[in-house]
């Protein structure tokens, strides 16, 4: 695979990232400490470190009116530090969907459901470790889990998504730090693990269109794609909060070693896989590229 051109991708402008809920914190009034964070997506090779803002929330204050004043306020210290507003605002939490809908409305900003909040999650797995132990009210040993959601059956993509074939495809950890400077029309760029050897192989698929991907490479972009899977003898994209897409089926046989391989990789990655849309397995250019990430559902 060649990565190609040096053009910059289209857009470095960040997304923010928003996680409303309850900490495992009690207040001195028997209930849960609920607590506001924001961040900013981290932009591919950004000399400064990416927008974060917090705030609690009395339990008894938790509603959309609440939320809408606390986001203005964030949107308020972003200026102040002289950052422009974001375009979109993602929520990986579909309890909190609604809420967070009304608050943001006419705000500016999109809202988005999705899991591609990477650094939420790692500031929020950060927190529960480092943070919320030293508080007092801390609720400590193990508790009840969340109920895991049923998995959707993955579906089809639909006929007008569709490339004329696909392979999988290896990029060195290293190639991968230089793809902000790729020529692509749609992307989703992550940082990469702290400490990763360069040479370490990350898996992925690159899906080919000699007619029509930068369609197609535009309609994955709205999917909010999160994480590549085999399952059964089908390959499988995870997306959005909870969509599960069925990309192709594979043979028994090549199912299960794709299946072993492609886990042991990606693991070998700290969890990195990439997905790209190209015209031709011989043109530089990519459509769409994305790194994806393995991590917790919310």
């Amino acid at each position: 695979m060649n990565p190609g051109s040096t053009t910059p991708l289209l857009s470095q402008e960040a997304d923010w990232e928003i996680d409303f809920y309850s900490r495992p914190i009690l207040e001195a009034d028997g209930r849960k400490r609920w607590e506001l964070l924001i961040c900013a997506t981290p932009v591919a090779n950004a000399t400064t470190s990416p927008f974060r803002w917090m705030r609690d929330c009395p339990a008894d204050s938790v509603n959309s009116i609440w939320l809408r004043e606390a986001i203005e306020s964030a949107l308020a210290a972003a200026a102040a530090g002289g950052l422009a507003p974001p375009r979109r605002l993602r929520c990986w939490r579909g309890s909190m969907r609604p809420m967070v809908q009304r608050a943001s409305d006419g705000l500016g900003m999109e809202l988005v459901a999705s899991r591609r909040c990477y650094a939420l999650q790692d500031w929020l797995r950060q927190r529960e470790k480092e943070v919320y132990p030293q508080q007092e009210g801390y609720l400590a040993g193990p508790l009840a889990p969340a109920p895991q959601p049923l998995r959707p059956v993955a579906i089809a993509l639909p006929e007008a998504a569709r490339g004329d074939r696909w392979s999988w495809a290896t990029l060195e950890a290293g190639a991968l730090a230089e793809a902000s400077d790729w020529e692509a029309s749609f992307s989703g760029l992550l940082p990469l693990p702290d400490g990763i050897n360069p040479n370490t192989p990350v898996p992925g698929l690159r899906l080919f269109s000699q007619r029509r991907p930068l369609a197609i490479a535009g309609w994955l972009a709205g999917l909010e794609p999160v994480r590549l899977e085999i399952e059964g003898d089908q390959l499988v994209l995870e997306a959005g909060l909870d969509d599960r897409w069925r990309l192709a089926r594979l043979e028994a046989a090549e199912a299960e070693a794709a299946q072993i391989a492609f886990a042991a990789a990606r693991e070998q990655a700290g969890g990195l896989q990439f997905i790209a849309v190209q015209s031709d397995p011989d043109q530089p250019r990519f459509e769409g590229f994305w790194m994806l990430r393995d991590l917790p559902d919310g």
